[in-house]
């Protein structure tokens, strides 16, 4: 199994979500977070000031899936996600050894 931890735009998150479930992939986390990357944040006006906003609002999309499906839920979220510009987010892909089911004990090892 594989974990996609993937940090992208909060308007593709709804685009994201509909892609990947056209492929049948429905289960995710999903969490509000800031941060920046090369994008370094922006200037913003508020009453008439100027002030830097150095934290982006960013959503990150926590998928768990076997590894089988891997590839093509990358393609989907990179394909989806992209709009050519600097801020359009990371996708990381990492191991997943064991899950737990908490209300039945179950444990799954991959």
């Amino acid at each position: 199994m594989k974990m996609i931890v993937a940090i992208v735009r909060p308007s593709k998150v709804e685009e994201i979500q509909d892609a990947l479930g056209e492929l049948e992939i429905s289960g995710m986390t999903i969490t509000e977070v800031r941060g920046h990357g090369r994008q370094r944040g922006h200037a913003s006006i508020y009453r008439g000031r100027e002030y830097e906003v150095s934290l982006l609002p960013k959503v990150k999309m926590e998928i768990v899936l076997p590894r089988t499906r891997l590839e093509e839920a990358l393609a989907t979220i990179i394909k989806t996600a992209r709009t050519g510009e600097i801020g359009d987010g990371r996708v990381f892909v990492l191991p997943v050894e064991h899950s737990y089911n908490i209300r039945s004990g179950e444990v799954d090892v991959y």
